[in-house]
């Protein structure tokens, strides 16, 4: 009989959580919280220590790559934790730093639309829990081409404030289009100039840079 394997889950979807609870009980797994969003997940490792986290990657507030910024955080002050994100999307900002994170041990990265087989799965989580790396394969290939695409640098949202920068809009009317603060906007920007290593010139001219480099992306795709 293979050990119970203590499980902290964080789906913001209560149907797919509450369905995950139920399968992970059928096989052995014991899910000692069950979360909805990111700064549930930590505090829940906080006081359960678990074997396993499996997370989500876009949930509340943002909706971008808030599970996958915790779990490399969680890894990082839990070396031995094992980690598994289940995602209907590949997110490639903190993807290899989630895959990289304690030399590639104990962590999987996989795709919730491409699960078919519930055993397979039970499978690939108790590899993880042994020091297995399981990565889907679309992961595996996006992640060859990020370093071809500055753009794979950017979060979600990051790619959606860049879009909306080269359509002309300024920080204000990206706040009231995305309904966000201004201030979120311009943090957003930060992070945009800095991820695509643009030159320390005045930001007119890098907010030039991002949008030509934006474009060149869109027209190689």
């Amino acid at each position: 009989m293979q050990p119970t394997v203590r499980v902290v889950l964080a789906e913001d979807g209560v149907l797919l959580r509450e369905g995950l609870v139920g399968l992970l009980g059928k096989f052995g797994f014991d899910v000692v919280a069950a979360v909805e969003d990111a700064d549930a997940l930590k505090a829940a490792v906080e006081e359960h220590s678990p074997d396993l986290v499996v997370t989500d990657i876009r949930m509340p507030p943002g909706f971008s790559d808030e599970g996958l910024r915790a779990a490399v955080d969680l890894r990082k002050a839990h070396p031995g934790l094992a980690v598994v994100a289940l995602s209907q999307y590949v997110e490639l900002s903190y993807s290899a730093d989630l895959l990289d994170s304690n030399d590639g041990t104990s962590v999987g990265y996989l795709l919730k639309d491409r699960v078919v087989d519930v055993e397979e799965f039970v499978a690939a989580l108790r590899r993880v829990v042994d020091g297995g790396t399981v990565v889907d394969p679309t992961v595996v290939r996006q992640l060859l081409r990020r370093s071809q695409d500055p753009l794979s640098r950017l979060s979600a949202r990051e790619r959606e404030v860049l879009a909306l920068i080269a359509e002309g809009h300024s920080n204000t009317a990206i706040a009231q289009i995305l309904t966000v603060a201004e201030v979120t906007v311009g943090k957003h920007v930060g992070n945009i100039l800095t991820k695509l290593d643009l030159p320390l010139t005045d930001d007119k001219n890098r907010r030039v840079l991002a949008v030509l480099t934006y474009l060149r992306s869109r027209a190689a795709a």
